[in-house]
């Protein structure tokens, strides 16, 4: 199983994730945003948390037109699977690669704790080995993660089983408490919260590892 992790300027979670799909048994390859190319036997493509350009414009709007993210469409388009988290996930919105849109938080102000997720299906390589309803706590650390879309398409994500996650309680005015959603076909999953930093016990929690150990066994029993 091989993964390509992508750097843009100003990630900060790029190394945190390819040690975490590093620990679930995949060969991890970093790419460069200005890289034309994804690495031949890619499975999974990661877009990590960070800052991308510095949020200028709008949060992963810059990284969205790099030359990389032409080939992450292609890829995804072509059945790829992608997770996006964080700034990650701002960027497959800003691709077009899932719906909707992330807005500055409701209270106006960068929020930074633990907080609980409920898995809202399992019909997905990412939260099959969570199971529909179960909660898991994950850190959050964004300044734009309200997510918004018109209550047609919120009525269709619903009924699609393509919300991934919602937040327990309220966090920033995600419409529907949503914390990520998932493509279509399944594949392609955006997400706020940062499983990548809960994948270990040594760093307080491991409870994000599930995530990642269920896109592996996806492609193990491929």
């Amino acid at each position: 199983m091989r993964a390509a992790v992508v750097t843009f300027p100003g990630s900060n979670c790029d190394r945190d994730l390819a040690l975490a799909l590093e620990r679930s048994g995949f060969e991890v390859v970093r790419v460069w945003h200005k890289d034309t190319a994804l690495p031949a036997g890619i499975d999974l493509v990661g877009l990590p948390g960070g800052f991308s350009f510095g949020d200028y414009l709008r949060c992963g709007a810059i990284a969205a037109n790099s030359p990389i993210c032409r080939e992450v469409v292609r890829f995804a388009e072509g059945g790829g699977h992608v997770l996006g988290i964080c700034n990650g996930f701002q960027i497959l919105l800003e691709t077009g690669l899932l719906p909707g849109a992330l807005m500055r938080n409701s209270n106006l102000k960068f929020i930074c704790k633990t907080v609980t997720l409920r898995v809202e299906t399992a019909l997905s390589p990412f939260t099959t080995l969570l199971g529909e309803g179960a909660t898991l706590d994950i850190p959050v650390a964004h300044h734009d993660g309200n997510y918004q879309a018109s209550p047609e398409l919120i009525r269709d994500l619903d009924s699609e089983a393509r919300v991934a996650f919602r937040y327990g309680d309220p966090l920033n005015g995600s419409a529907g408490d949503i914390a990520g959603i998932l493509s279509q076909n399944r594949r392609v999953l955006g997400m706020m919260p940062h499983p990548e930093r809960a994948s270990e016990a040594a760093t307080g929690s491991s409870a994000g590892a599930a995530i990642f150990d269920g896109i592996a066994s996806a492609f193990a029993s491929a």
